[in-house]
Formats: C-alpha cells, structure tokens, sequence
C-alpha cells in the first residue's frame, strides 16, 4: 500500500435493521472504540451478542465468567454472551507439565535481558497449543451463535481484540525507557525488536491482533454461508491504526506515532481484510485516529495529534458547535495560558524538523530515535505542565468527541464499505461531528 485510502464523505447507508444481529468478538471493558458501534447498532435495533476472554484462576488457567461476571459483562454490554472463553494469543499456553512463554521470560532482568535466548522450537509448540485452544473455542462460540442468527438476517461481526505484552516485570522497565525515556533513559526500540524477548512480544502481537480476525472469518464460514444462501448479508469490521491525516501547516497531511511496536501486526491485520476481500468476504479494518486511554498512557506523545482535531471542527464547517469546543476546552488550561497558545506549540512540533523525518508511510513503522524521544516526549510533559489538573485534559475531551465520531462512521460504511482497509482521518471525523450536531 502506497498512501493511505481515506474516507472522505459521511456514508448513509445502513442495511441493518431489528432482527438482525450484531457479534463484538472481543469483551468490552471500560470505554473504547467498541462502544461507537455498539450503540449505532442497538439505535438500528440490532440484536447485541458478545463473547469473553474469560478469567485466570489462581494458576493461571483460563476459566469462563461466573453467574455474577456474566450477569455484570452482559449488563455492562446490552445484550448476551457467549460465556465460552476467547483468551486470544499464547503467553500463556504449554503442552502439560511444561513451561509457558510467560514462566521462561520471568527469569529476565533489565541488565540480561537483551542477551537472553529462548528455545523457539518450545515457543513453536506453545503457539501451536495456543492456536488450537483459540480455534477450538471459536467453534464452541460459533456452534452457538448459530442457533441465534435467524434464517435471512444480516450479521456484523465487530473485532477488536489488539494486544498481546506477555506479563512480565522486565517488560515495564524496559518499555517507560523505550516510550517514555529521555536523555539518559532513552532507550532504543530496535534493541527490543532484535531481542529474542522482542521477536516473541511481535509473535504474540500478530496472534492477538491479526490472525483472531482470521480465525473469526474462517471459524464463521457455516454462518455466513447459511446467510447469504437466505438473503441475508455478512459483513466484517477490525480496528487498524497506520497513522492518521491531521492538519499540519494548514493541510491534512499523515503524521503517525513512532515507536507503534504494533505496527506490523495492525498491517498483518490489515492483510487478512485484503485476502478475505479478495474471496469475495467483505471484510474492512479501519485505520482510526490516536486517542487517549489507559492503555495508551503509556506511550508518551501518542496524543500530540489529537489537538489538530479542534481546527479541524473549524475547517469542516462547525460553526457555534465547534466553537462550543474549544469553549469547553479553555478552562482546564492554566491561568494566563490560551489555547491558541497550545495549539501554536503543537504546530511547531508537527512541522520540525525531526518529525518531518517520521511522516514516511512507506517506512512505517520506524524505529524511534533520541532526537524524537526528546521532542515528543519533551513536548508531551510542557502540553501535561499548561494544564490546570494532569487528570482533567483537553485531548480527553477530543478523545471522547473522536469515539464519537468513529462509530456512526464506521457503522453505516460497512453496510457498503469502500473497499479492505480505510482511513478516518480529522477530516472526515470533523464532518461527521458537525453533522451529528449541526442537524
């Protein structure tokens, strides 16, 4: 792919009604994107199932949800689950009595850790086990579903699993160097990626993010094929992230955050949407702006591009709603401190040298470098320091207007989605805002 396929105009149709069923394959915690879609859904009258990841017991086998976990999963969902455990990648995972990835990364320490070897042909059968736990749900799950999509209805199968950072202490020192570090904490992303530790975490990056939207087409082959032979219409939806078009120097140009370490699972992701497209499944990820969240804080300077999104409303004709924006915006900043003033030092990094160097899509994702780590992470501390509470932010609130936008957006184009892999961009989130509030 050589540029981004952007969605520029707000689609408007929606093939998808009451008695029809819409599956999130991926539990719902907390606010995310997810839940764009899950209430576009349920205002269409759609039929809401979900499934779980299931828990750990004590020693670490996975288990499904208890009377009050699902009572309180399907309560927080809006609708039922599957209570068959979907626990995606295999960090966990070992032929009995033998040990897991996770148990052979423990021994690591922040000085060994960049030498240390692992037994991939042991990795080999871990994933293999792993695989086959995951495929073998996924029957179960679809077993059931079926009996609960009628003849003749149209299915929309929402992904949104993403992750997969085995869970070891060595991790999180490593990563606030790489995401976080600065000057002589800074701590180079490559290094992670040639390690043995590295190779396993994209291992388990490619498992979680990528090849579950594989195993969720295959694994809904019958389903789909029963729709289709009645009237009804299957359609597939997974959440990418390749950089994003912000207003930069008065256009909308593609920035993107380096170092993604999942980057080359989302194009994986990416991949798997193409060959399904290809076999006439339509299958679209759509590569969605930078937000903040709680998995997110980690990697420092991530919201950087979400501040453009302000001029955006503006540019795309918002009017008094967009000015409501800002409004709502000025009060969490410092005494003395202006928006404008904000937003001035947000287009002085976008156009500096040093990230003009990253704005490569065909290089993505690169590695990051410490002139990067200096600015991004410099300038991610001085935009935290001009608020008034580290707790209340102004991308907080472009955070939860970008959800906003994303669901109907995505909801309404995959009832006829432009083609695999789709961009929404500031721009189109913008027009989509306005639209909603400008009606």
């Amino acid at each position: 792919m050589n540029a981004p396929i952007s969605l520029r105009e707000i689609p408007r149709t929606n093939i998808f009604r009451k008695g029809d069923v819409f599956v999130l394959f991926g539990e719902l915690f907390g606010r995310g994107y997810a839940n764009g879609l899950i209430n576009e859904a349920k205002k269409s009258g759609m039929t809401i199932i979900g499934i779980t990841v299931g828990r750990r017991d004590e020693n670490n086998a996975l288990r499904a949800l208890t009377s009050e976990e699902l009572t309180e999963a399907e309560a927080n969902l809006g609708g039922r689950i599957i209570n068959v455990p979907l626990m995606a990648g295999f960090d966990l995972d070992a032929p009995a009595g033998e040990p897991t990835p996770t148990e052979l990364l423990a021994g690591m320490t922040l000085k060994s850790w960049q030498e240390d070897k692992l037994d991939w042909a042991h990795i080999e059968k871990c994933r293999e086990v792993g695989v086959k736990r995951f495929k073998d749900s996924v029957a179960l799950v679809m077993s059931e579903l079926d009996r609960m999509i009628p003849d003749g209805a149209n299915a929309f199968f929402a992904h949104t699993m993403a992750g997969g950072i085995p869970k070891v202490k060595v991790f999180l020192a490593i990563a606030n160097r790489i995401y976080k570090g600065r000057g002589e904490r800074f701590m180079s992303s490559r290094a992670l990626l040639d390690s043995d530790l590295g190779k396993l975490i994209l291992m388990n990056f490619d498992e979680v993010t990528a090849n579950t939207f594989q195993y969720l087409i295959d694994g809904s082959a019958a389903i789909r094929a029963r729709l289709d032979a009645t009237g009804g219409k299957v359609r597939y939806t997974a959440y990418g992230y390749h950089g994003t078009e912000i207003l930069i120097d008065g256009k909308y140009q593609w920035q993107t955050y380096s170092n993604y370490t999942q980057g080359r699972a989302k194009m994986r992701l990416e991949n798997v949407a193409q060959a399904a497209w290809a076999n006439g499944v339509v299958a679209t990820v759509y590569n969605c702006p930078e937000i903040r969240t709680n998995s997110s804080d980690i990697f420092a300077g991530v919201e950087l591009s979400l501040f453009p999104l302000l001029e955006a409303l503006k540019r795309e004709n918002g009017g008094a709603w967009a000015e409501q924006q800002w409004q709502a915006c000025r009060p969490l900043l410092q005494e003395g401190i202006t928006l404008e003033a904000l937003l001035q030092k947000i287009e002085d990094y976008n156009t500096s040298s040093v990230m003009k160097e990253f704005r490569n899509f065909a290089a993505w994702p690169m590695d990051n470098s410490e002139a990067l780590a200096d600015l991004m992470i410099g300038t991610s501390d001085e935009i935290i320091q001009m608020h008034v509470d580290r707790r209340e932010l102004v991308v907080g609130v472009l955070s939860a207007l970008v959800l906003e936008g994303t669901g109907p957006l995505m909801f309404y184009e995959t009832s006829n989605p432009a083609g695999p892999v789709l961009w929404l961009n500031h721009d189109i989130i913008a027009k989509q805002l306005n639209a909603m509030h400008n009606a």
